[in-house]
């Protein structure tokens, strides 16, 4: 072979080629690798970031349907969430399932380390247990079972699990965390709602036990189940008090404040006190009605403040000249307002006022009235939980409302005797007097009031008179669109099981 100039560059430029990808399949890992971003965390940090976003994405929910659909709350524009007209609503599935990688991520750390950390597995549960009751009960039959479980065993296309065996995996989830939470010694950290106390997650454990087992209560006999909580409070502690609710606390300061806080004085303004919260409240002469609207500024202006509602489902031409337009109508009290979102001569909206809710004590309390009332449960009396519920959601927003609004909380002396609180009458009576005080108290928590609402129809609520929903209030979301292409058979299955994927099929233990 003759070497000339020629091949003697080709021959440098082979090896420098093979140096060059020898170097570059060396440092491929560091070269490839984000030193900014980390490929494993820590529980705490999970737990910070599934608890904030799901507690935000309650309260949105609860503003943007949850306080229309049950009639907190109506709109004066942009009408067709208040006339059923919704399609598909996706913040609830893709709110639990996005959020559900995170939780799995702290179940699957809590039970590979040795020894098992079961306080981060406890919360993880309750958490887990929560957050696919939302879903399950905003949709029906929904992917549970082999949830998240694409990463780790590659289940892309997920079957539907039906409500029931939910329910019953659930309570199961609930019941195991309440056992396991104290039982092991690392500090629980990243903790917003408890500040790592294990003692009151337990007693959310137990308290959403009692939730859920009411709320399948027209399909299963649970009177056992609920009685065993109630008659071991040692082993099975339940809320004692407000200091025990499951409520998110804002800061001052971004980006931590109340989720509406940053909301455009516009789209705030949409929504109003409706016409049927208003008129149920002014009729008990209840003073909750001074915090969740604010007099019109018609009324204000002419020096007799008065705070008037708007029916829910009028169409827009109606809903915007309802009573002579917007200045009529009350607007949403403060404490749950936007930074702009004021009224002339008032102070400023807080930015920290409202909580973001998951269950409170007033809650439990109801749940209590309404199993003793049913005879559900042999413990204790149904009147003195009824008037407990009340209380403690006076005293709630007696604690959470700023002294400089200026609003006098004290109940009337007669409060409790007028004919539409006093716990008299026959038992529909009272399960309806109990029904209504529970419906003001779930105000703002997410849809927990349109879930119960749905269980009990109490109180009777008509739909709007411009609906578009057969004069029917719905009673479930359909599923996601994307489904039909990304999980057709599953879906499909679900369907056929439950029923037409519409507003109005009811769910399992939707049996009334």
């Amino acid at each position: 072979m003759i070497i000339t100039m020629k091949n003697i560059r080709k021959i440098t430029m082979l090896f420098a080629a093979l140096l060059v990808a020898g170097a570059c399949d060396k440092d491929f890992e560091d070269v490839n690798t984000n030193p900014n971003v980390p490929t494993v965390v820590t529980p705490d940090l999970l737990l910070s970031g599934v608890i904030k976003n799901t507690l935000n994405d309650q309260v949105n929910e609860a503003w943007s349907i949850g306080n229309i659909v049950v009639q907190h709350t109506a709109k004066i524009q942009f009408v067709n969430e208040d006339r059923y007209l919704w399609g598909e609503r996706t913040s609830i599935w893709n709110s639990v399932f996005g959020n559900m990688r995170n939780v799995k991520n702290i179940i699957d750390i809590a039970e590979n380390t040795d020894p098992v950390q079961n306080n981060y597995l406890g919360v993880a549960l309750v958490m887990k247990s929560w957050m696919f009751s939302l879903a399950t009960d905003a949709h029906g039959d929904i992917p549970y079972s082999q949830a998240t479980q694409a990463k780790s065993d590659g289940v892309y296309l997920t079957a539907y699990d039906t409500q029931e065996s939910i329910y019953a995996g659930i309570l199961a989830d609930l019941k195991k965390a309440n056992e396991i939470l104290g039982t092991s010694n690392e500090a629980v950290g990243g903790d917003l709602l408890f500040g790592g106390a294990l003692d009151k997650w337990r007693k959310l454990a137990n308290s959403l036990r009692l939730r859920y087992l009411m709320r399948i209560s027209d399909r299963k006999d649970v009177k056992a189940e609920m009685q065993a909580i109630l008659d071991n409070p040692a082993t099975n502690p339940i809320f004692e008090s407000n200091d025990d609710n499951a409520a998110l606390v804002y800061l001052a300061s971004s980006p931590n404040q109340w989720p509406l806080y940053t909301s455009r004085v516009g789209s705030f303004d949409e929504f109003r006190l409706s016409k049927t919260l208003g008129d149920v409240l002014t009729n008990l002469n209840d003073p909750r009605l001074k915090v969740f609207a604010r007099p019109t500024e018609k009324s204000v202006a002419a020096g007799t403040p008065k705070i008037e509602g708007i029916p829910n489902g009028l169409e827009d031409t109606q809903a915007l000249s309802y009573n002579g337009g917007p200045l009529a109508v009350s607007r949403v009290g403060l404490v749950f307002a936007c930074l702009v979102c004021n009224d002339s001569g008032k102070p400023a909206p807080v930015a920290n006022a409202s909580r973001g809710l998951l269950m409170t004590y007033a809650e439990l309390q109801f749940i209590l009235a309404e199993a003793r009332e049913k005879n559900l449960i042999s413990t204790g009396d149904a009147e003195t939980f009824y008037t407990q519920g009340i209380e403690a959601n006076m005293d709630y927003y007696k604690e959470i409302t700023p002294a400089e609004y200026g609003i006098d909380l004290t109940l009337p002396a007669d409060y409790f005797t007028q004919a539409g609180v006093a716990y008299t009458g026959t038992q529909a009576e009272k399960l309806a007097k109990i029904g209504t005080q529970k419906w003001i108290a779930l105000l703002f928590n997410g849809l927990e009031a349109w879930y119960d609402w749905r269980r009990t129809n109490l109180p009777v609520l008509v739909p709007g008179a411009s609906n578009l929903n057969n004069n029917k209030i719905p009673v479930r979301y359909i599923y996601p669109l994307a489904e039909q292409s990304l999980n057709a058979a599953s879906r499909e299955a679900a369907v056929t099981r439950q029923g037409p994927d519409n507003l109005n099929t009811r769910v399992w233990w939707d049996f009334n």
